[in-house]
């Protein structure tokens, strides 16, 4: 009896010595810890995704704060020279704060010590998606850093590199009356067309020996973060459909993206709640093709498209496979299928993208 109650605190003495061992390394001053090049950034938390991240800290990011545009001289970025430009942005800042439906003790509250993560999970119930117009994810930020003084907190690139501009807490300008309760996602696109519009499609996609489709971007500029990556929309020829009551023509997101977006998409509705991971339906259980009534946008919580927010927007396109992100989305998070897709017809277990390309 009384060996083994000795051998029992002798055991837990050394179970308690290197506990504390293993906490007094932990807690070394001016010991590194490494990211893994995944993490998102919410109130100064950092969340995985599963997908290769680059931070506005990261060499080669982008980051929003800055007030000098990004893509100028250096002489000439600064604020005072980028003034004198009538097209230059009308202030310093791209960014602002989301003080919308916070009572007076809140606010200042966050303009003294910034925000917790529990207020933020509070103000915030809306992912915007959008497609950048412009291509590539540097050309993106170049328009809204240098040339418009907007903003958006994430850029989804040709590759699925995602970059992070802004901490989420921001209160980035991208969605106009969800600016306050939003977080913006810019995808790397070209755009969608009518029929009759002038397009830039010839410029960008190319049929290649092998009866592929590929990107082609123009000047020769590749992915950052690949090397000799070959961007390819999962779906070879131009996908059709309406928006905002008109038949619009775009070719679609790649492979890399749509992985990555789904990650994104799982990581943000996992660390604000309020998200809910589904896309606005109409009374048919199908994806709503056009600006939701103000009354329902005010009362929306979930993921939507930068059309849903205003009448003058047709972004993301008729191209992107919604089901695919969402129900993706709900499978790294572990929840249920949603009974509906966008035809009305059950969602599979795991969700498939639809390819030919």
């Amino acid at each position: 009896m009384f060996l083994g109650s000795f051998q029992q605190y002798v055991f837990a003495a050394l179970a308690l010595i290197l506990g504390l061992m293993t906490a007094g390394c932990a807690s070394t001053p001016g010991k590194m810890l490494r990211r893994r090049g995944d993490e998102i950034m919410v109130a100064g938390q950092l969340f995985h995704t599963g997908a290769r991240v680059v931070l506005w800290s990261d060499p080669g990011g982008y980051d929003a704060y800055r007030v000098e545009r990004r893509f100028a001289p250096w002489e000439e970025a600064d604020w005072d020279h980028s003034r004198t430009n009538p097209a230059s942005p009308r202030t310093p800042n791209r960014y602002g704060l989301r003080a919308g439906g916070l009572s007076k003790t809140e606010l200042e509250r966050v303009r003294g010590g910034g925000w917790d993560l529990a207020l933020l999970r509070e103000q915030v119930d809306q992912l915007v998606l959008h497609y950048d117009a412009v291509g590539t994810s540097r050309a993106c930020f170049k328009v809204l850093q240098d040339e418009r003084g907007l903003s958006t907190h994430f850029l989804l690139d040709l590759d699925g590199t995602i970059y992070q501009t802004l901490d989420v807490k921001e209160r980035a300008w991208h969605a106009t009356t969800s600016n306050d309760r939003a977080v913006g996602v810019e995808m790397a696109n070209i755009g969608a067309f009518a029929q009759n519009q002038p397009n830039p499609f010839a410029r960008w996609y190319q049929t290649n020996g092998s009866g592929r489709t590929i990107i082609t971007i123009p000047g020769g500029a590749a992915a950052e973060r690949t090397a000799n990556f070959e961007g390819r929309p999962v779906r070879r020829g131009l996908v059709t459909g309406e928006v905002q009551g008109q038949e619009l023509r775009q070719y679609d997101f790649t492979l890399e993206q749509y992985r990555a977006l789904a990650r994104l998409t799982a990581a943000l509705c996992t660390a604000l709640p309020r998200i809910r991971c589904d896309y606005p339906r109409d009374a048919a259980g199908k994806l709503a093709d056009a600006k939701l009534p103000d009354a329902r946008l005010h009362d929306y919580q979930g993921v939507l498209g930068h059309w849903h927010i205003q009448t003058d927007k047709v972004d993301p396109g008729p191209a992107l496979q919604w089901d695919y992100v969402i129900g993706q989305a709900r499978r790294l998070m572990k929840l249920p299928a949603l009974p509906r897709d966008a035809q009305g017809q059950s969602i599979a277990r795991r969700p498939k993208l639809i390819q030919d390309n």
